[in-house]
């Protein structure tokens, strides 16, 4: 065994390039999805179980928190699916060299944070 490799044991120090944040960021916004699908299921089942359940969750939604939350999940979808159509695009050999890459990585993450405000307006 090699004792004398370097041993980086602080990920703060780490450098990543940009496309491994929105990477992350990608697989970050898959797993809000799988919860946030919870919440949704829950939203669905009331509003068809009968009139007054309808009537409680209408008045449940009207409120700043649950807002918060219907925005927060539709923000991870928004931003996996744009993410999601950078890798089926890289997937056909578009965009996947080094600069091309670093280009695509802006592009998500701008075109997300323009969807992502553009949504919250709606919601609000």
């Amino acid at each position: 065994m090699n004792t004398k490799r370097p041993v980086n044991l602080d990920i703060t120090t780490i450098k990543l390039p940009l496309p491994a944040y929105t990477s992350i960021l990608h697989r970050v916004s898959g797993v809000i999805l799988f919860i946030g699908l919870g919440f949704l299921l829950h939203g669905l089942e009331l509003s068809l179980a009968s009139e007054e359940s309808f009537g409680s969750l209408k008045a449940l939604l009207s409120a700043p928190l649950a807002k918060l939350i219907i925005w927060g999940v539709l923000s991870a979808l928004i931003y996996h699916f744009v993410a999601g159509v950078k890798h089926l695009l890289m997937d056909m050999d578009v965009g996947d060299g080094k600069e091309s890459g670093r280009l695509g990585a802006i592009i998500t993450l701008v075109l997300s944070i323009v969807l992502i405000i553009l949504a919250g307006v709606w919601i609000w």
